[in-house]
């Protein structure tokens, strides 16, 4: 039997919560155990269909795990015995713990749709040999399906597209892609982003069968209408992948994710944490579970619980949600609350616009228009989200908006947001998009 101080069984954010138990209590043993002989950066898995051209190109070396000496066991964990404190491996091994994090990550979600076993009907799963026979399959494919416009969805549609001869059409039931997601001032302007590179997109459309035989010929769509796909991939959202932590008799809670508390320490056993997309999630603003899964907060949780192994460190503040995207070349962003569900969990707010050029002056070369749209609590003028779309810039200025959503800054502090310009490099200092659409936002409070 191996021993180990914390035992760690899960991918991408077992990995960050390795490292962060090392950084910390740098004289534990730590091992993980994972099923997958090679971890996929999970937000690249779409850009392995045309932008990097392969699964090899999307992976998480594991020198990580060695720089931080992490010894790693590619099996898999069948069960957990929480009494004894040991896991027991597919191969027969077991291994002995003190602290034990469930970082299992999730399960891509299938629709309970006729047809959705056919050859030809994928699912977006964390594979590499998987993605890898998806991309040889695509070789071959006229007329491609996409169930659902969310991130997966629009991003592989994108991608896909790229250096192909192929007829793209996403299916989607909202009213607009990505409006889980975003307002619907930027859900239009990135459906016609990607109507540009020729994808078709349907919207209020449900998928109700897939066609054939044993393999995909077509779909069926609410209303009758039927279309040729001879592939579709599902790309429709995904859920915790918790069914070990059940049968270890640890408590689940919203939609089945690990029941833990703002320490990542589990309800059931203060010697088991989770972290990532099995683990529940406080939202920020209501410390209501929310069901947003993202890698970025994936890691912030596995920090949070490599910390607190042995000892209260860190708090998880609660999700902000802070998110980007690219389509067909125009960036997406969004941190916190967009103006429709801060109306739907009923807030009084003020929203606040801007546009400026992301160089001034806008005759700069590859300079682009960046839109800024923040959300204020209308009582206190606390900053509660923001949405930015626009060039590169958007990536790492949707950050912006989210530490100052974290240390819950107000208009007037965005106001008198000190930043750093350069005329290559960002918006004018008098026209700061950011700044600019706090002013107008602290305008209508005051009036």
């Amino acid at each position: 039997m191996k021993q180990a101080d914390v035992l760690v069984l899960g991918g991408l954010s077992g990995i960050s919560a390795g490292i962060s138990c090392r950084q910390h209590y740098p004289d534990k043993k730590v091992i993980l155990v994972r099923k997958e002989g090679t971890v996929l950066i999970p937000c690249g898995i779409p850009y392995i269909y045309g932008t990097v051209g392969g699964p090899q190109n999307n992976v998480i070396p594991d020198g990580l795990l060695e720089n931080n000496d992490i010894e790693l066991i590619t099996d898999e964990a069948l069960s957990v015995d929480r009494e004894k404190k040991v896991v027991i491996l597919r191969d027969g091994n077991t291994i002995s713990y003190d602290k034990l994090v469930f970082a299992t990550g999730s399960l891509p979600m299938i629709p309970p749709i006729p047809g959705v076993d056919k050859k030809g009907v994928y699912s977006v799963k964390k594979e590499f040999d998987y993605l890898g026979e998806l991309l040889e399959a695509m070789k071959s494919v006229r007329n491609l399906v996409i169930v659902g416009g969310g991130f997966i969805g629009v991003e592989f549609a994108d991608e896909c597209r790229k250096g192909r001869d192929i007829n793209i059409t996403v299916v989607e039931a909202l009213p607009h892609c990505l409006q889980m997601a975003m307002d619907d001032e930027f859900c239009t302007e990135a459906e016609a982003k990607l109507a540009e590179t020729g994808v078709k997109i349907l919207t209020n459309t449900k998928v109700e069968a897939i066609l054939g035989g044993n393999t995909v010929t077509g779909v069926k769509l609410s209303g009758g209408m039927e279309l040729k796909a001879d592939m579709v991939i599902l790309g429709i959202g995904a859920v915790p992948n918790t069914e070990l932590a059940k049968s270890a008799g640890i408590e689940l809670g919203f939609k089945n994710a690990i029941k833990v508390d703002r320490y990542m320490q589990s309800y059931t056993d203060p010697n088991v944490f989770a972290c990532g997309d099995c683990a529940e999630k406080p939202s920020f603003f209501t410390g209501r579970p929310i069901g947003v899964m993202l890698a970025s907060i994936a890691t912030s949780e596995a920090r949070i619980a490599g910390a607190n192994l042995f000892s209260p460190v860190h708090r998880n503040s609660g999700t902000i949600s802070v998110f980007s995207t690219m389509i067909n070349g125009r960036a997406f962003g969004v941190a916190g609350l967009t103006e429709r569900i801060a109306g739907q969990c009923g807030m009084s707010i003020v929203v606040g616009t801007a546009e400026a050029t992301d160089t001034h002056p806008g005759g700069m070369p590859n300079s682009c228009m960046t839109k800024v749209k923040l959300v204020f609590a209308k009582d206190t003028g606390v900053l509660l989200g923001g949405s930015i779309s626009g060039g590169r810039t958007v990536g790492e200025m949707i950050n912006v908006l989210s530490a100052g959503i974290l240390h819950k800054m107000t208009a007037n502090d965005v106001v008198q947001f000190q930043m750093g310009t350069h005329p290559a490099l960002t918006s004018s200092p008098i026209a700061y998009p950011i700044v600019n659409a706090a002013s107008r936002a602290l305008l209508a409070m005051r009036r």
